[in-house]
């Protein structure tokens, strides 16, 4: 008798706790305060149903595959996983940078690639029947590619396996390399990702590392890239950080300036108490003016609310932005 037989040996992927705001300390503007563990109105939300969600997690765990919804705590972790998608977080899930917003966990030194990794991706690709996959990545300074070439070979076995499934990549600034940024360019994605996270003035403290002007140069890169000339340009912003509508509308015009197609707005949620507290809570008033506003300058396709995050419902944004596209060349 093999007494290891009676016990399940699939290697298993930590769920972490959904986002739970702890106590704020700071000084607010009490007309927007919104007590220790309570959240406006528009925040609260009706559970998921269905099985789907615990198939999507079944196929992630016997790929052994981690994903930002859970990973980075994300709030709208039932509601994806229960229409059978996720956003797939590539090379580990420690980071070598430790964002002033981000709950992925960070080390200097990381592990190392997982060589297998391209292969396990689009196999669940392909098991979740997806039509549409965001892949993104925490960021590998230690490595001299930060992980293009890696990145770069998920996306062809993905099209490999699942031909006419479409790619969306969202990926870090690789330090500045305009070698690694060709490499992923050159793996041809439906939609290059790089979130500019913040206003120019709080990214010093929102952001390691990366800089407001990287950001740009990389989205505008991107946008100019000869040999992609179809590819959709996608940007993302947090509020609630202590930014003012002024600030917002000058990042709306500098990710317009440089080329963004499409950009997405949502509410940011502390992750845990070591993170920058939540400044306000901005009601989905303001998001649809600001939404209005980026419509108003010509950026092909806003979307904005509290729940939005940068690859949420990005099946339908990448219609919805290809509609835009088709009514305009009319």
């Amino acid at each position: 008798m093999v007494i290891h037989d009676q016990f399940d040996t699939t290697p298993k992927v930590k769920i972490k706790r959904l986002n739970v705001l702890p106590p704020n300390h700071e000084e607010v503007d009490e007309e927007k305060a919104v007590g220790p563990g309570r959240f406006p109105s528009w925040l609260h939300r009706k559970m998921p149903k269905g099985n789907a969600l615990a198939q999507t997690g079944k196929v992630l765990n016997q790929k052994r595959l981690h994903t930002v919804c859970e990973e980075a705590k994300c709030p709208n972790l039932l509601e994806c996983w229960s229409k059978k998608t996720a956003t797939f977080l590539v090379m580990g899930k420690h980071c070598t940078r430790s964002c002033g917003f981000c709950d992925i966990d960070f080390s200097k030194q990381p592990k190392a690639l997982e060589l297998d990794e391209p292969q396990r991706i689009a196999e669940s690709v392909l098991e979740l029947g997806l039509k549409h996959v965001v892949i993104t990545m925490v960021a590998r300074d230690d490595l001299p590619d930060g992980g293009a070439v890696h990145l770069a070979n998920i996306v062809t076995e993905v099209r490999r396996q699942v031909p006419g499934t479409t790619i969306e990549l969202l990926t870090s600034d690789f330090g500045g390399n305009l070698a690694a940024w060709d490499v992923i360019l050159n793996s041809q994605p439906e939609i290059f990702n790089h979130n500019i996270e913040t206003v120019r003035e709080l990214t010093p403290r929102v952001r390691h590392t990366a800089t407001y002007d990287r950001t740009l140069d990389l989205l505008l890169y991107a946008k100019t890239y000869r040999k992609h000339p179809g590819m959709l340009v996608k940007s993302g912003i947090m509020l609630g950080l202590g930014e003012t509508e002024e600030q917002v509308e000058a990042s709306i015009r500098d990710l317009h300036a440089h080329g963004c197609d499409i950009i997405t707005m949502g509410q940011y949620l502390q992750p845990n108490r070591h993170k920058l507290r939540v400044k306000d809570f901005i009601p989905p008033e303001q998001f649809k003016k600001f939404e209005t506003f980026g419509y108003q300058l010509g950026v092909r396709y806003m979307y904005c609310g509290p729940f939005v995050r940068s690859s949420y419902n990005a099946n339908v944004v990448i219609q919805q932005a290809n509609q835009t596209q088709v009514i305009s060349s009319e």
